[in-house]
């Protein structure tokens, strides 16, 4: 993923887990926050030590990154987002992976209009 759309700063992402709206999925959990002063969306993915060892950690980023790319032009611009690995996403399929990230994707309602499914 291009660097023009991670969040990288610490400040950055906290504001965000402080500030934002969080939807839930047993897989992951997506917080977003309206950014108005740039135009481009920005994402963090994260996994918490609970999830295990460094190994399983970057793993889990692994597979949320690649997962995420598919729906990144069809998120609407002006969004910073936090995706947050939960323990079930090691054991889940990519297929899964996807379907969960585009549940809370929708339900966040930060989808373009014209790529909801209804």
């Amino acid at each position: 993923m291009n660097r023009k759309y991670r969040l990288t700063r610490s400040s950055d992402i906290q504001r965000v887990r402080r500030l934002g709206t969080s939807f839930a999925n047993p897989l992951l959990v997506l917080i977003v926050e309206k950014d108005h002063s740039d135009n481009c969306v920005r994402v963090a993915f994260l996994a918490s030590k609970a999830m295990g060892i460094a190994v399983a950690r970057n793993r889990a980023k692994r597979v949320l990154r690649a997962s995420f790319v598919q729906y990144l032009e069809q998120i609407l611009p002006g969004n910073n987002l936090l995706i947050i690995a939960r323990a079930g996403l090691l054991s889940s399929s990519s297929i899964g992976v996807q379907k969960a990230l585009y549940q809370v994707l929708s339900k966040a309602r930060i989808l373009k209009e014209n790529d909801r499914i209804i």
